[in-house]
């Protein structure tokens, strides 16, 4: 399953992004975490080393994934929404391949992938979108199997849907302070991603008092899932101290559980995936990849291609 983390900057995406991962690795289940946000920052909450940047390493990567599809005259005609066909390369969880080569094991025993950040060559010429392109590419040509599980720390905000990243997910994971700051990525989310059959979670994040569940429940419109408050572990954890999940509280040991089981609850519906994946692709090479590209990019969809 593929779950992503996001929500409004501070909220504690990263944090809670961590300690799902660990609960998950804990019990046994293969994970995969991605940083996908500009601010890196999983590998600390991880206790592990930076691995090697996905976005510095994207043209092997697109010439990786493209095999011999007929469809895709060469990596620089890739783009982040190009979907797979008969002839590309398709991904295993944690496989043996030039893309999880770039991950690095953490101490937990989840493999951890990394956007990277920018380089001192992209500032003030790129977007971060050419960072994130090659997480969808990865999600777009990954077929992960029962018991296997995808964390991903997206970028603040609602900036997943400049392309079709946000539908890439089994179950997108709101995080929310009790405020009205707090809610509105939340809001927006729900928005943004109306039509597109997306499910969405709301958990809160920093909650002191039942006027907090009540505020969060009020504008929850039924989403909310799950609340954290203080932990003395996690911020033992934050200032680089030894931490365990053992040192967790009974209630925020119960709240990751019932993540998990939201989680699994979730069916995977592999047909919406690759439609929703090529209905993007097309709008975006409509929108600019074909003019970039000099080609009809909206070829590159194979019809009688079906995921997984």
């Amino acid at each position: 399953m593929k779950i992503a983390f996001a929500g409004k900057g501070g909220s504690g995406k990263t944090t809670l992004s961590s300690l799902f991962t660990r609960y998950l690795a804990d019990q046994g289940r293969p994970v995969v975490a991605i940083d996908a946000d500009i601010n890196q920052h999983l590998a600390e909450a991880l206790g592990a080393s930076e691995p090697p940047p996905m976005g510095a390493h994207l043209k092997e990567i697109k010439e990786y994934l493209r095999g011999t599809n007929p469809r895709i005259s060469s990596a620089a005609a890739m783009v982040k929404t190009t979907p797979p066909g008969r002839g590309s390369r398709l991904l295993r969880h944690g496989g043996s391949d030039p893309v999880h080569e770039l991950g690095t094991v953490t101490p937990c025993g989840a493999r951890l992938l990394a956007t990277g950040p920018f380089e001192e060559d992209d500032l003030g010429v790129a977007c971060y979108h050419s960072k994130t392109g090659a997480v969808e590419l990865y999600l777009n040509h990954l077929v992960d199997g029962p018991g296997e599980y995808v964390v991903v720390d997206c970028t603040a905000g609602a900036d997943s849907f400049a392309s079709g990243l946000f539908t890439r997910f089994d179950l997108t994971v709101l995080v929310a302070e009790p405020t009205r700051k707090g809610i509105s990525v939340y809001r927006q989310w729900q928005g943004y991603s109306a039509g597109y059959e997306t499910a969405i979670a709301l958990v809160g994040n920093k909650v002191q008092d039942a006027e907090d569940v009540a505020f969060l429940r009020e504008h929850a419109a039924g989403d909310l899932l799950a609340c954290f408050g203080f932990e003395a572990a996690v911020r033992a954890m934050e200032q680089g101290r030894p931490f365990s999940l053992d040192d967790l509280s009974p209630a925020t040991t119960a709240a990751l559980g019932a993540l998990k089981d939201r989680l699994d609850a979730q069916p995977r519906d592999w047909a919406r995936y690759s439609r929703q994946a090529a209905e993007f692709h097309r709008k975006n090479a409509r929108a600019w990849a074909s003019a970039a590209a000099g080609e009809d990019l909206a070829g590159q969809i194979d019809p009688e291609f079906t995921m997984p």
